[in-house]
């Protein structure tokens, strides 16, 4: 078993910043690779970027250029987050797969008010 625990949401104002991070713990020696998602309200959840030990990383267009994703260390992938916009108001979460299994992050809430 692995769990994910994200913390990091909250509010900003357009313009700023927010850094969400993603730990794992349990049966798992690092994150080789980490998708991060979000679902707005009425909205399907939608890839948010993708990152891969390894390779480039890659982004959805709506946040190519303002998002970066990277590993802190062997169980810690960090989201962050720059020049938000109201549209990027969102659930926000992380989703790895290990050994056939996928397992998902509890979500934290991205409010950007304009």
């Amino acid at each position: 078993q692995v769990q994910l625990v994200e913390s990091g949401g909250g509010l900003v104002q357009a313009g700023g910043s927010l850094r969400l991070s993603c730990a794992a713990s349990g049966n798992i020696f690092s994150i080789n690779a980490m998708d991060w998602y979000r679902q707005a309200p009425g909205k399907e959840r939608e890839l948010v970027g993708r990152y891969t030990s390894g390779s480039p990383t890659n982004y959805a267009d709506s946040v190519k250029g303002r998002f970066i994703i990277s590993r802190v260390n062997l169980k810690t992938v960090v989201l962050q987050m720059n020049s938000l916009k109201p549209e990027d108001t969102a659930v926000y979460y992380c989703n790895i797969g290990v050994r056939g299994s996928s397992y998902w992050g509890q979500g934290t809430q991205v409010t950007v008010s304009s």
